[in-house]
C-alpha cells in the first residue's frame, strides 16, 4: 500500500513535469496581463539603464505595485480595527475588562502603523531610486 502511493505520486510528477519541460518558451513581448497593470508586463523586457537605473524594469514596478497594495490593505485593516475598538470602548458600560481590551487594541494598531511606516521608509532608503517617487 505504501509503495503504491509513492509510485502514484512519482507517475503524477512525471506526467506534470515532462510536458512543462518540453514547452516552448513564450516571448515576453507577447504577454498580456490579466491581473497586473499592462505597464508592468511591458516593462518585463526592459533592461536597467546606465548608472544602474532600475526604475523602469518590471521587477521594480512590480515591487512598487505590491507595496502600494500592501499599504492600502494595512490602512483599511487599521481603520477597521480602530472603528471596532472605538465601538467596543464606547459600549463598554461599566466593564473594565472590555475597556482595557479596547485600549489594548488601539495601542496595538498604533504600534503596527508605526512599525509599517518605519518599514516603508526603510524600503524607500534601501531600494535604488526609492519607492515614494
Amino acid at each position: 500500500m505504501k509503495y503504491t502511493n509513492i509510485f502514484r505520486t512519482l507517475l503524477l510528477s512525471i506526467g506534470v513535469l515532462v510536458p512543462l519541460m518540453n514547452a516552448a518558451p513564450v516571448a515576453a513581448a507577447d504577454v498580456t496581463c490579466s491581473i497586473l497593470p499592462q505597464s508592468i508586463c511591458d516593462a518585463a523586457t526592459s533592461q536597467p539603464g546606465k548608472g544602474g537605473d532600475v526604475s523602469n524594469t518590471g521587477v521594480f514596478m512590480l515591487l512598487v505595485w505590491g507595496i502600494n497594495i500592501l499599504t492600502a490593505g494595512v490602512g483599511l485593516v487599521a481603520v477597521g480595527v480602530l472603528v471596532y475598538a472605538g465601538i467596543m470602548y464606547s459600549s463598554a458600560g461599566g466593564s473594565n475588562e472590555q475597556v482595557s481590551k479596547a485600549k489594548g487594541m488601539i495601542t496595538n494598531v498604533v504600534i503596527g502603523l508605526v512599525a509599517y511606516g518605519l518599514m516603508y521608509f526603510a524600503l524607500n532608503w534601501l531600494i535604488p531610486g526609492g519607492v515614494i517617487g
